[in-house]
């Protein structure tokens, strides 16, 4: 197998090609380390061959050599056969730089993708790239559609690229450079499963003392299995290239039970929250009421556990257990397909183009449907599914009668119901072709369209159908049997009967009738037509008398348009989801220019300087559009060839994403409390009174079912843009002293002002409840009813706006080493090399106002209800490699560092310490080893097998309370290894 076009170099030339230039940290990379470096430039081969393309992430300037000023690290294919992991997303997860997002083990609320978030300022502020083009439409961006096998490397560019990319180039990019060159047949599969041990005696413990069933000691599950095939031909003539591929990724489920740490969901105990407990759901299989009308107005009960029709007052011991079902690792099922070619044509039109294909498959799983409290359901007085003694209580004197008494109904359906099923199902596809070439001396061209389309499919199976549900509770007797009511009207005669007055009382019959299916599907498409002109303005000379190059430019015009259709059937409908639709589009101009200034004077081997600049004209379907103009400056001075400094300034944008734009308002969960909730509440009567509750509904308003209230989002057409600066400040040193060794250190420093998002729940709540804040206050809608903050009635107003800003700043520092250990010891026979490499990220600043004029906080070093997932001050990757002498064999261990991090609400608490939380007030920092090795069996079949977390270190185990976006079994699962050990064998035939 040959990765190159006759007369062109390979990826082993190129490496020795860069070698004798002196760029150290590309050698790194190809070695399978991680890498700074300024930019990529495929150069000349040793024969003159002339190159097919020079990719140079972060600018449009096509010039060999040219190393941009904005920080890069280079991630190369080696190390997705060494992290062993079948997914694109947790190889980059693992870089100090990134903080999990949507993935694999996130389950209920999940939308099936796979994001990254870069600098954790977001996925939406992140570009991702194919080769230097937009990978899909931005809120469809899903890394599962990268063919892995074909990775050649992965760019992560830090700070704003507007002026290069246009639009959401805030906190960086992410340029995925794929292989398009084989020549021959590729062929890889993988296998990996998790072995953990469950002895966590805490966790444990927690589970015995409810009566829950503990996991199982030991458990090898979540089996993961990865096949890919590539294959490429090259032209007759030599002057162009096919190349394919085909790929199958399979992962098995992971329930929660499997695990001690998520066998309950978690709660904070004990006189000073200083201890976990297993926790539930009032949602419980025997069944919870509480009254919102009749002599008992205001307080709860629950069915007995024995059968019986009998009602007693609601405790915590009816509290559901319901993570046993739940997924820690989603079943998921992916196929991708597509190709790629090229052809010359002649210097002044070389075609290429592409087809890429994906459909992802996957489950999410959660405990069984319910009559959901929070939902108002009349019950009448003459049911004769009750008994007496729940007539008598629900209805006092009107029992018997027909009179309607409301009710919230906590009713689990863990008879033939079964867990609920969210199937997921995304179909992408991407187009693309262009041409290049010559216009005349000095003078390239490169034109291209793209067009791509995310179809996104969800079935929400085993779930109740509220309108059913109401009317199976009106329920008369007819010649003595209990008949629904609009059975007797005809309004549905398929109605059935559901008996919730005594626990599992409800038949197969009624789960059936009950039970309903909804759908959704959504088509989201985006095409983009671009033509880039690249001018050497040297041969006019127009050239620095200092500089042995001349100024170099990159014009340029855009045009971008998108689309969504998001329909829902009606019983989706009925239960929230909206259907919407919208399109924007966008027409741009944009240029760069590269000005070396002076270069090989004494104590000036380089300066130079690169300037950008792109005007953006929005237009919005139904609203009002805008313009942007984005620019950077950035400068690059060497004083000498071993010694590079670089900074650089960006004004970038992020133009509100369509689905921010567009989104029908629509009620979903949230992690929260409600502080007005409860028998005696947090907050005072005339707090509470602020945020909607009326002296009659207080001390009588249910919480929040299992921490988790409901807020109000959707979209909003009058959003602008986010404007963003970004500053970077660094070196590189590579010493001739010292061959093959490099380091270099970035400052960043990103501010984002008018960010888009809706405000979180918590925010509202405390700038309402504690801070008496008029407009927090109005994003209050409490059920008129029962003042609950849950349910169809009872919610937060949380839609999209530009809140206020975002900011964040650090440093990254990396560096990498290769060296023949036969030069440490002279005399002994050859023992291979060994390559060290080293990327680690220090955290100075998080920060956030939620809103202009409101304080803003600091999350470094924290989580929380508030600040979300960990943010350590410092994160790093080690990884050091030994080869062989005859490079048959590698050997690689990897050391992977999470620090330490508080919790959030704790740091934010000022003089008042009631409220100090103690367990889980800090996690402690985390160290994983990840070992791997390859073996060449022959030249063109290679084994490899590895095992990661190899002391199978189990994550944290945090309240469920305290946890928020992509918490999940009680942990952070993106952050911390939730699986336990992953050990996992492969191998790769060429031919």
């Amino acid at each position: 197998m040959r990765s190159k076009t006759p007369g062109l170099p390979g990826s082993a030339d190129r490496l020795k090609l860069t070698s004798r230039s002196g760029k150290a940290a590309v050698v790194a990379c190809a070695i399978g380390l991680f890498g700074p470096i300024g930019g990529h430039a495929q150069e000349q081969g040793a024969e003159g061959a002339p190159l097919e393309e020079v990719v140079i992430t972060g600018t449009r300037i096509k010039r060999a050599n040219l190393e941009t000023a904005s920080p890069i690290t280079a991630l190369p294919q080696e190390e997705f056969k060494y992290q062993g992991t079948s997914t694109v997303e947790g190889v980059l997860n693992r870089m100090p730089q990134f903080t999990a997002d949507s993935n694999e083990n996130g389950s209920n609320g999940s939308d099936g993708t796979a994001r990254v978030n870069l600098r954790n300022l977001g996925p939406s502020r992140v570009l991702v790239l194919i080769d230097g083009q937009r990978m899909l439409p931005v809120e469809g961006n899903d890394v599962n559609f990268i063919p892995s096998a074909l990775i050649e490397r992965v760019d992560v560019v830090t700070g704003g690229a507007s002026a290069v990319y246009g639009s959401d180039a805030v906190s960086g990019v992410v340029n995925f450079v794929l292989d398009k060159n084989l020549e021959g047949v590729r062929i890889s599969a993988q296998y990996g499963s998790a072995w953990h041990r469950n002895d966590n005696s805490y966790a444990r413990q927690v589970v015995r003392d409810a009566n829950y069933e503990l996991a199982d000691s030991s458990v090898w599950d979540g089996g993961r299995a990865d096949f890919n095939i590539a294959m490429g031909m090259n032209s007759a003539d030599g002057k162009g290239n096919a190349t394919f591929y085909l790929g199958y990724r399979k992962l098995e489920p992971v329930t929660q039970d499997t695990r001690d740490f998520s066998a309950c969901g978690l709660n904070l105990g004990g006189a000073n929250a200083d201890e976990l407990v297993c926790g539930g759901s009032s949602n419980n299989q025997w069944g919870s009421f509480v009254m919102l009308g009749g002599p008992n107005n205001g307080r709860s009960f629950n069915n007995t556990k024995d059968g019986q029709q009998t009602w007693v007052p609601y405790d915590s011991s009816f509290l559901y257990n319901y993570a046993p079902t739940n997924y820690i690792q989603r079943q998921d099922r992916r196929l991708t397909a597509g190709g790629f070619a090229h052809y010359d044509y002649s210097d002044h039109m070389k075609l290429y183009g592409g087809v890429m294909f994906m459909d992802d498959q996957t489950y999410s799983q959660a405990a069984p449907s319910a009559y959901f409290q929070g939902n108002v359901y009349p019950i009448n007085c003459d049911n004769p599914l009750m008994s007496a003694q729940q007539a008598s209580i629900l209805c006092g004197a009107a029992a018997g009668t027909p009179t309607n008494i409301n009710t919230f109904i906590g009713y689990r359906f863990a008879g033939a119901g079964g867990a609920r099923i969210d199937d997921l199902r995304h179909t992408d596809y991407r187009m693309n072709f262009g041409s290049r070439g010559d216009i005349a001396s000095g003078w390239t061209y490169d034109v291209s369209y793209l067009f791509s389309r995310v179809i996104y499919d969800e079935s929400y199976k085993n779930d109740l159908d509220l309108n059913k549900g109401a009317r199976a509770l009106q329920v008369v007797n007819v010649n003595g049997v209990p008949t629904c009511r609009s059975v007797v009207d005809g309004t549905d005669p398929d109605c059935v009967p559901a008996n919730v007055f005594s626990a599992f009382g409800i038949s197969d019959e009624a789960y059936g009738y009950l039970l309903t299916p909804t759908f959704t599907h959504g088509v989201q498409t985006e095409k983009v037509a671009n033509l880039t002109v690249n001018g050497d303005l040297d041969q006019y000379g127009i050239r620095s008398p200092f500089a042995s190059a001349g100024v170099a430019i990159a014009t340029g015009v855009e045009h971008r348009t998108e689309d969504l259709t998001f329909e829902a059937d009606a019983l989706a409908q009925q239960k929230g989801t909206k259907e919407n639709a919208g399109e924007f589009n966008v027409k741009e101009l944009y240029i760069e220019a590269d000005v070396p200034l002076v270069s090989s004077k004494p104590f000036v081997d380089e300066l130079a300087v690169n300037l950008g600049y792109r005007y953006s004209d929005y237009s919005i379907q139904g609203g009002t559009g805008f313009t942007a103009d984005t620019y950077k400056f950035e400068l690059r001075y060497a004083p000498v060839s071993s010694f590079k400094l670089r900074s650089s300034y960006n004004r970038a944008v992020r133009a509100p994403n369509i689905t921010e734009l567009f989104a029908a308002q629509a009620l979903g969960n949230v992690a929260a409390q409600d502080p007005c909730s409860g028998a005696n509440p947090d907050a005072s009567l005339d707090d509470c009174i602020r945020s909607g509750v009326t002296q009659a509904q207080y001390g009588l308003i249910p919480e929040c079912p299992a921490d988790t209230c409901v807020t109000l989002g959707g979209g909003n057409l009058g959003l602008q843009p986010e404007i963003a600066d970004t500053y970077t400040y660094g070196f590189v040193f590579t010493p001739s002293f010292l061959p093959s060794f490099t380091f270099s250190a970035d400052y960043f420093d990103i501010f984002v002002d008018g960010y888009i998002s809706p405000v979180d729940a918590p925010t509202i709540i405390n700038e309402c409840v504690d801070g008496g804040s008029p407009y927090f206050c109005s994003l209050f809608h409490r059920d008129p009813v029962s003042g609950v903050l849950f349910g169809t009635n009872g919610y937060l107003t949380a839609t999209n706006q530009n809140t206020g800003y975002l900011q964040t700043s650090g440093m990254d520092f990396t560096s990498g080493y290769n060296f023949d250990l036969g030069n440490i010891l002279p005399g002994a026979p050859e023992l291979g090399s060994i390559d060290i490499s080293f990327v680690g990220t220090w955290l100075n600043s998080r920060r956030t106002e939620p809103l202009p004029g409101l304080d803003s906080y600091n999350c470094v070093g924290l989580f929380g209800p508030t600040c979300g997932q960990p943010s350590p001050k410092w994160r790093h990757n080690v990884r050091m490699t030994w080869t062989s002498p005859q490079q048959s064999t590698t050997v690689s261990a990897n050391w992977r560092y999470f620090g330490s991090v508080g919790l959030s609400s704790n740091d934010f608490l000022l003089d008042d310490q009631e409220d100090y939380i103690s367990m889980n007030r800090r996690i402690t920092g985390y160290s994983y080893l990840d070992l791997a090795a390859t073996w060449k069996w022959v030249e063109s079949v290679e084994f490899r097998a590895g095992i990661n977390n190899v002391f199978d270190r189990d994550p944290p185990v945090i309240a469920a309370g305290l946890l928020s976006s992509f918490g999940n079994g009680n942990t952070y699962p993106g952050v911390y290894d939730p699986m336990g050990r992953l050990v996992y064998f492969g191998m790769t035939v060429e031919f």
